[in-house]
């Protein structure tokens, strides 16, 4: 299929791309709508639902492009479409708390699970970026870090859970703090079918995610722009399209904690982009081979997810444009983030 793209023209690549990423919107769009009712279904709770099932289902197609990128030898590409998304995806949550004009979202979805979740990305970025700047290291062609952000990864949900489960901690409500209640008419689909339904999901978005990966390294050769460039500004943005919908569709459903705890549980998985991407690039270790732009990327997006824990403790009822000062601390972050890769690259 690689072949097929790269000796196609460069309007038939767009059109392609644009096609994986439409797939992966509709797709994507049921998600957040089945995940619900699986949290209401199996009692695991909105926030531990999004941090675990949604946020891994809406980072199916970037787990699938930057894997597929890395093994074709574009480590660069396969790197920052993960930080990228990420980055993507926190902002995604400012565009929803505009959507929410009740209050600051980070205010009505208060949960001690969300924090951990956004910690736990926050130590995990820390371990990337102490790989990427540190000795170029490998054990048959994987780093250690790789490996070790698996190992931390399911701590912090095992940690998540213990939190939501036997809290130490807990936010104060107010009127606009929208509480964690199961739908009366979730049980009147079964389970299984459910999960069918999800599945079905799965697997289109997983399509699109490989679409968009061939088309993202044809992208490089054909339109001859830095492998930095596209990962954090094309792929990682179309494949990051899930979490936008599921997002938004949360918040009009009003399930808050789903989706708050969708993006900031799919961005603590995202970083797990790289360590599949480690392992399936063959030269080396993935963090010896990236740019300096990918790096500045990943600092930048370690800041911002600092910004929003901030916004989480803080709880701002309501600031200037209806948003938190955390919103426009985060869409500051972003365009600094985009223009110094820009210029690195």
């Amino acid at each position: 299929m690689i072949g097929l793209i790269e000796d196609a023209s460069t309007g038939l690549q767009i059109a392609i791309f644009i096609g994986a990423g439409a797939i992966i919107v509709v797709a994507g769009s049921k998600l957040a709508f089945v995940a619900d009712r699986i949290a209401d279904q199996t009692g695991m709770g909105e926030a531990i639902t999004g941090a675990i099932l949604l946020g891994a289902a809406t980072s199916l197609p970037g787990v699938i492009t930057s894997t597929v990128t890395a093994a074709q030898g574009y480590p660069s590409l396969a790197y920052s479409n993960a930080i990228g998304g990420i980055a993507a995806q926190t902002l995604f949550l400012v565009i929803a708390d505009f959507m929410h004009r009740r209050a600051n979202l980070e205010h009505a979805a208060a949960s001690l699970v969300n924090i951990v979740n956004a910690t736990l990305l926050i130590v995990l970025l820390s371990l990337m970026l102490g790989a990427a700047s540190g000795p170029d290291i490998s054990i048959f062609g994987v780093h250690p870090v790789s490996l070790l952000c698996f190992v931390v990864y399911g701590f912090g949900l095992r940690f998540a859970q213990n939190a939501r489960d036997e809290p130490m901690w807990l936010a104060a409500e107010t009127k606009d703090t929208r509480a964690d209640i199961p739908d009366e008419d979730s049980h009147r689909t079964s389970l299984p079918r459910t999960l069918a339904v999800f599945a079905g999901c799965l697997l289109a978005v997983a399509a699109g995610g490989y679409a968009v990966a061939e088309t993202g390294t044809a992208f490089v050769s054909s339109l001859g722009v830095s492998e930095s460039l596209v990962g954090a500004l094309m792929t990682s943005t179309v494949t990051s399209l899930p979490e936008l919908v599921t997002t938004i569709a949360a918040v009009r459903a009003g399930s808050l904690q789903l989706a708050v705890g969708g993006i900031l549980g799919g961005n603590a998985f995202d970083t797990l982009f790289a360590s599949f991407a480690d392992i399936a690039y063959r030269d080396g270790s993935i963090y010896g081979a990236i740019a300096g732009s990918d790096i500045f990327l990943t600092a930048i997006v370690t800041a911002m997810t600092g910004v929003l824990i901030l916004g989480l403790l803080r709880r701002e009822k309501r600031g200037f444009g209806g948003i938190g000062f955390e919103g426009w601390s985060v869409g500051a972050l972003y365009v600094t983030a985009i223009a110094g890769v820009i210029v690195l690259s």
